[in-house]
């Protein structure tokens, strides 16, 4: 029988850290092993408990959880989920928290509190165990990174329509991947369509970081938008996203809120529609992320004519999703996270 996973749980409420303590412990692969009121004593246990998850609420006294991340991970990599508050400075945190090493994150209920809290403590046993088979070793030693400046282009990016379209897809560890892959992309790089499972709410925050970050425009899609030259767009939690041809270009289609593949949105829903519009005139890749949701969309891409690549397992956070799209054929190699940007690019002008 496998070893339970042992969690950590940093909170500077007790009746919180209480919660979430019965609420892990409800499954039998996890067993809490301690609870830390700060990150001052939750770094001692770190060294005296060892770990395999830490859960760490976004903001707490003292020090909040971005500054301990930038502290912990160089010298302790651990994975670690973010109990994350729905305020605009909760998900503002949140997203650093991302960018300075967390694996994901778990939002705390608003409404319907006895319900929502159900549904937070299942979706966080999820992820711990998600957190569980994370590769976080490359954190070790890493200098914490400045706070990053914009790379905007003075000149604007050219606005024509394109027949080129790139779609991303990813999930768990893909804030960052995504993040280290498109500030790459020169300004005027075909239209980019991206799905990162994340929910509603915190994907224009995360677009609007993004934005700063790029020499593209980034953006949270809304329906109608169009897929050209210089833009990125981000499918918004919630809504299943799909490229459609109108004419003689692209543009979004936002529709139903059912999940497919486990998911809303889908990856596999943005890559199915891509593969059908766009052809061979598209390009993919699949980043980290847990279970297969996109590998049936990708192959159909491949099917139809579009080149695909996969990260590859040494970069991946979580190698589930880049794995299976490319055991399943949709991608054709498996490619290091610092390579895809080069790798998708030169995809757009090669002969297949």
């Amino acid at each position: 029988m496998a070893r339970a996973i042992r969690v950590l749980v940093v909170d500077d409420s007790a009746l919180v850290r209480n919660i979430l303590s019965q609420g892990l412990s409800m499954d039998p692969g996890i067993e809490v092993v301690g609870t830390a009121p700060d990150p001052y004593i939750a770094r001692d246990k770190i060294v005296q408990l060892q770990p395999d998850v830490l859960t760490l609420d976004v903001e707490m006294p003292r020090m909040d959880g971005v500054a301990f991340l930038r502290k912990l991970m160089p010298q302790y990599p651990i994975p670690i989920v973010m109990v994350s508050s729905l305020t605009q400075r909760g998900k503002q945190i949140t997203m650093e928290a991302l960018e300075a090493g967390a694996v994901d994150f778990v939002a705390k209920p608003t409404s319907n509190v006895a319900a929502g809290l159900n549904a937070m403590l299942m979706e966080l046993r999820s992820k711990v165990k998600i957190a569980s088979t994370a590769n976080v070793s490359h954190w070790k030693g890493k200098r914490p990174a400045a706070q990053p400046q914009s790379h905007k282009s003075t000149t604007s990016a050219l606005a024509e329509s394109t027949d080129k379209v790139i779609a991303i897809g990813a999930s768990t560890g893909g804030t960052e991947a995504i993040r280290r892959v498109i500030e790459n992309f020169p300004a005027n790089t075909p239209g980019t369509v991206i799905v990162q499972h994340m929910p509603a709410g915190f994907t224009k925050m995360f677009s609007d970081r993004l934005n700063q970050l790029c020499q593209m425009q980034v953006k949270e899609a809304e329906h109608g938008d169009r897929v050209r030259t210089g833009l990125i767009l981000i499918a918004p939690g919630g809504k299943q996203f799909e490229v459609v041809r109108s004419g003689g270009f692209y543009q979004v289609r936002l529709g139903s809120e059912e999940k497919v593949s486990g998911h809303c949105p889908s990856v596999d829903v943005m890559m199915h529609s891509v593969a059908k519009h766009v052809g061979a005139n598209a390009v993919g890749a699949m980043l980290t992320g847990m279970g297969q949701d996109g590998a049936e969309g990708m192959l159909a891409m491949k099917q139809a004519g579009a080149r695909c690549i996969s990260q590859d397992e040494a970069s991946s956070v979580v190698f589930g999703m880049p794995k299976v799209a490319f055991e399943k054929g949709g991608a054709e190699r498996l490619v290091p996270l610092d390579k895809i940007s080069a790798s998708l690019l030169s995809l757009l002008t090669e002969k297949k």
